[in-house]
């Protein structure tokens, strides 16, 4: 915005930039952000069971099995390494080579609760062994209510 400033008889332009509607932008922005940053989920979207007694997770683990209910799928689950779909018969190539580069040999399970344990001891178990994985986290949700 100029105008000009009467100095000594002189006028002078002087140039002075608005910033009000920068901060208005600004503050828009800001807002939009911190509405929307708590609702990006990482991951593959799964129920996961309660437990009362947990311990933390590391914040960036470096492999991740996801498994999710499905009824529409003939075996009744998806399968997911690292957010990538995988299926019963490439699942152990994929989890081999998530862990070519890791060298902490440790798999998280993350499984949606409405499965049976049955489908994960029948199917998945002897994959996981079979690929060398030594270690197993399961990922869950801490229970918020005791139980009598």
């Amino acid at each position: 915005m100029g105008f000009s400033v009467a100095t000594g008889g002189k006028e002078t332009v002087r140039s002075e930039p608005n910033v009000v509607p920068l901060c208005d932008v600004l503050l828009v922005l800001l807002i939009i952000f911190m509405i929307v940053t708590p609702l990006i989920q990482k991951g593959v979207d799964v129920r996961l069971p309660n437990a009362q007694f947990t311990t933390n997770m590391p914040e960036d683990p470096d492999v991740i099995l996801a498994i999710k209910k499905d009824a529409r799928d003939p075996k009744g689950f998806l399968l997911y390494v690292n957010q990538d779909k995988v299926t019963l018969e490439t699942l152990q190539n994929a989890l081999e080579e998530a862990f070519l580069t890791v060298t902490d040999k440790k798999l998280y399970l993350k499984a949606d609760q409405e499965l049976e344990y049955g489908i994960f001891a029948e199917f998945i178990w002897d994959i996981i062994r079979s690929a060398g994985i030594e270690s197993v986290g399961i990922i869950t949700e801490k229970k918020t209510e005791k139980i009598d």
